[in-house]
């Protein structure tokens, strides 16, 4: 099938759980988008992929993979720095901007499992940009979350509609942003969706286990431990993304509290307990189209959706 130049500028998003073949597809979709002589970008959404040095354990495509198309917001982190969903947003919305100003406009494929990026982007939401404050988190957290959620219920009731009462991370950020600005979280959020056309195209399979148990297999067999090992050395055992999946109980081998065999049993299980929560926060978007990522004939049948839906939008341009 083949396309006018002349489509309006839109946006792909490749979206699922872990190990569900997200990468893979993406590339293979701007392959195809090259293949009609249109070019695409892949920025990453995953909120570890953003961090250098970061790679066996994140899953970050290889050097080869994204020597195949361009790809965004990959390594542009140190492991000591923190890159907010704010920040993530403002970054994202310009590439996407930048890429839909070019002639013709290039086409930017949003892949990756963190849906709270995800969403910041789809839905345009609002959010403050009040980056974190670690001495008044320190001092929240010392009163404890009972405290804190009763403060936060004086300062910002209709956020505690939202917040479950046992959900420290999000109480610390509500009452930290009202600290801050002295407005609540919740007079400062909202959405304001893009005016461009989305397609979101969601990845997910019956032996979505099975695929984690794999790729967890290849992470240990492709030096995964090593890679932890280096980063224990070079930042410390405290820096926090070493409490993040994987990295946290390949920590507990290399302080000898675990075997390595338990490391690489605890991070499947972990995974699938993961993956089953992104599950349902994906399931939760009506406007993602599902495929079967152990289908046969995947890529065929997506790159067939991605034609017709851009073939939705160039009929509807005058002729010119």
């Amino acid at each position: 099938m083949q396309l006018s130049s002349s489509i309006v500028p839109f946006l792909l998003v490749v979206c699922g759980a872990t190990a569900s073949g997200k990468s893979g597809l993406a590339i293979a979709l701007a392959q195809h988008l090259s293949a009609q002589g249109r070019n695409s970008v892949i920025i990453s959404a995953d909120s570890r992929q953003v961090y250098r040095e970061f790679s066996i354990g994140t899953a970050k495509p290889n050097a080869f993979e994204q020597s195949q198309v361009p790809h965004y917001l990959v390594d542009v982190c140190d492991p000591t720095e923190t890159l907010t969903v704010a920040d993530f947003q403002s970054r994202a919305n310009q590439i996407i901007q930048d890429g839909h100003g070019q002639s013709p406009a290039v086409i930017p494929i949003l892949a990756g499992g963190t849906g709270l990026y995800i969403k910041s982007i789809v839905r345009g939401m609002k959010i403050p940009r009040v980056p974190p404050h670690p001495e008044l988190r320190r001092q929240l957290e010392r009163l404890g979350q009972k405290s804190c959620y009763a403060m936060l219920e004086q300062v910002d009731p209709i956020a505690t509609v939202k917040i479950h009462p046992n959900d420290r991370v999000r109480t610390l950020r509500a009452l930290e942003v009202f600290y801050v600005t002295g407005i609540p979280m919740t007079d400062q959020q909202g959405e304001r969706p893009p005016r461009y056309p989305i397609l979101q195209i969601g990845l997910d399979t019956p032996e979505i286990d099975a695929r984690i148990a794999h790729r967890t297999a290849q992470m240990f067999e492709q030096g995964f431990v090593a890679e932890v090992q280096m980063l224990m050395a070079k930042y410390g055992e405290t820096l926090a993304l070493l409490n993040t999946l994987g990295y946290a109980e390949v920590r507990q081998y290399l302080r000898g509290e675990i075997s390595e065999t338990e490391a690489q049993r605890l991070t499947v299980l972990h995974t699938r307990q993961f993956a089953k929560r992104q599950r349902t926060w994906f399931r939760g978007t009506p406007e993602i189209e599902w495929f079967d990522s152990n289908a046969v004939d995947l890529v065929a049948r997506v790159v067939d959706r991605v034609d017709r839906f851009m073939l939705q939008y160039q009929a509807g341009l005058p002729e010119v």
